[in-house]
This record gives C-alpha cells, structure tokens and sequence, in this order.
C-alpha cells in the first residue's frame, strides 16, 4: 500500500464514486482503476494525497464490505 500526494499521472485517471453518495456530497471517496493499481481518495480533496493498493487488496476490502467471505 502507498499513499503519496496525487501525481499528475493518477490525475488523468478516470475516478468515479458510489451512487449512493448522493448529490449533497458528504463523506465520500472516490476510487481509480489503473493496470496493476487501485487509487482512492476524498471527493472533497481532489489534488490531495492518494491511497494506492493491489486489484487484489481492494477485491478483498470490497469483499469484506459487502459481507462475503474473502
């Protein structure tokens, strides 16, 4: 896992949110597929810093989210 202030290559990334966040924002996180690579980070702080982890760490986080067995 690193975290690291948003590079311009994660910047380009295309980032999407659930649609459960609603329109009024809130606590929300957005998160950006990349080959090898997932990135998180605060909706609200855009250019701020980026949590990166494995396909396979966030299937698993995910996984336990939902409630099935990893």
């Amino acid at each position: 896992m690193n975290t690291a202030e948003t590079p311009g290559a994660v910047q380009e990334l295309t980032w999407s949110k659930s649609s459960y966040s609603g329109a009024e924002g809130g606590q929300c996180v957005e998160v950006a597929n990349a080959t090898g690579a997932v990135h998180i980070r605060d909706s609200k702080v855009a250019a701020g810093p980026v949590l990166t982890v494995s396909p396979h760490a966030w299937a698993g986080f995910v996984g336990l989210a939902a409630g099935r067995a990893v």
